[in-house]
């Protein structure tokens, strides 16, 4: 007997539940990947709440502070993705900093900038691998003492151009050898089947129908 989806079977009801994040590309996806498990999502920025520092070393630390942020501004239950890039020869940079690659080195903050960044760090490198990392974080309340975590890896390699229009972030690089692409290269339908963020949503929505 086929087993149920858990992603399509996790509530009947519709929760009102604040994303922490106002980054179009992540909100895009958590829409394609949440709109039909009974959540209506709701942007931070869309009910006034500011991004949350991000002080800490570990996807995990920052995704349960920018979780209990929105929670604590909005009274509602709160989801918080912290996810970036690892690569292997940058001993896991960017890491926590993916979206602030560039930035922190002087230049500006965005993708272009990054994927940029990250080139020049890799022109001497002969180990090109990396992996996505995505650590999701769900709170019922602020102070919620159980928070459900959700995370995900996603391996591959950085190509030495970017290829694809798919996609944010570091998808242009980042080659995928099972599918012969980089993620950018991808459908969002395929990306979001095969992510980080969908690996880290299965293991989420898993946790919460347990719960339930």
């Amino acid at each position: 007997m086929e087993k149920a989806d858990p992603v399509s079977t996790i509530r009947c009801a519709r929760q009102r539940v604040v994303v922490a994040s106002n980054n179009a590309g992540k909100l895009r996806e958590f829409a394609a990947l949440l709109g039909e498990a009974g959540f209506d999502l709701i942007a931070q920025g869309e009910l006034g709440v500011p991004e949350a520092d991000e002080p800490h070393a570990t996807f995990i630390e920052n995704a349960l502070e920018k979780a209990r942020h929105a929670s604590r501004l909005t009274g509602l239950p709160a989801l918080a993705d912290d996810s970036g890039l690892c690569v292997r020869a940058l001993q896991g940079a960017p890491g926590v900093y993916s979206a602030r690659y560039a930035l922190r080195a002087g230049g500006e903050k965005s993708d272009a900038a990054n994927n940029r960044h990250l080139l020049a760090e890799l022109a001497d490198k002969d180990d090109r691998r990396g992996h996505y990392v995505c650590v999701l974080a769900f709170v019922e309340h602020a102070d919620d003492p159980e928070p459900i975590i959700g995370a995900g890896r996603w391996f591959g390699k950085i190509v030495e151009a970017p290829r694809g229009e798919h996609g944010f972030g570091y998808d242009p690089l980042f080659y995928l050898p099972g599918h012969g692409k980089t993620a950018a290269e991808l459908s969002p339908e395929v990306k979001n089947s095969v992510s980080h963020r969908a690996i880290a949503l299965r293991h989420l929505m898993k946790q919460l129908k347990e719960r339930e």
